[in-house]
């Protein structure tokens, strides 16, 4: 059983490089942001809470974050490992998770800020289906239109300039610091997240000493 901590800033591309390792291992994907994202678009009572927070912005409270991590990982449904993506986000959670999991590799996934800026405002959501696209690699095949469902596209509420740059600070002041905790353990292997995706792959498999990535096809 593997069990992986993926970390980097927005738009490092935590949730493609997880999606590629869970898929060829068989481990379970828990996507913090997503679960979050799940309950905006559903319109749940925590949906509205985490919609105002988003607004702003700011990062989710410590206590509803490590909640809905741990309900989610008392399913039990990760048999062969789990790679979570979005937490922990500072010291608090890190020391949660570290005494109640033993973590076998800490990913970090290293972007500058001006290309994190780059990616992020350009980025796009479909609001009916929720597909994800990116105005600079995973472009739509009608302008402004989802391929899947056809509905307009548009720009995710957090992904303003302004939010964007409150995450930014808040990236450096907080997250950071978990890198230091886990690098005590000696577990944390720093990755560039430049590349294109598969290159990316390529260097998360050797540093964690697995089998190299293949591309479908």
């Amino acid at each position: 059983m593997r069990k992986y901590v993926i970390m980097g800033v927005q738009g490092s591309g935590k949730g493609t490089q997880s999606e590629l390792l869970a898929e060829d291992l068989g481990l379970v994907h828990i996507s913090v942001g997503d679960i979050f994202r799940w309950h905006v678009q559903n319109h749940t009572k925590l949906g509205a809470q985490v919609r105002r927070t988003m607004k702003t912005g700011d990062l989710v409270s410590d206590e509803l974050v490590e909640s809905v991590v741990r309900q989610r990982l008392d399913q039990h449904d990760w048999n062969f490992g789990f790679i979570i993506d979005g937490f922990p986000r500072n010291g608090r959670q890190a020391e949660f998770f570290m005494e109640s999991y033993d973590i076998d590799g800490v990913i970090h996934l290293e972007l500058p800020d001006e290309e994190v800026r780059r990616r992020v405002l350009s980025r796009r959501l479909c609001p009916g289906c929720g597909m994800d696209y990116n105005l600079i690699a995973d472009r739509p095949k009608q302008e402004g239109r989802c391929d899947i469902c056809g509905t307009t596209l548009v720009v995710r509420e957090d992904d303003t300039p302004e939010a964007l740059a409150a995450r930014l600070r808040d990236y450096h002041e907080k997250t950071r610091p978990v890198l230091e905790l886990f690098r005590r353990k000696e577990v944390v292997h720093d990755v560039d997240a430049r590349p294109a995706a598969a290159d990316v792959q390529q260097q998360i498999r050797k540093v964690l000493d697995l089998p190299p990535y293949r591309p479908a096809g």
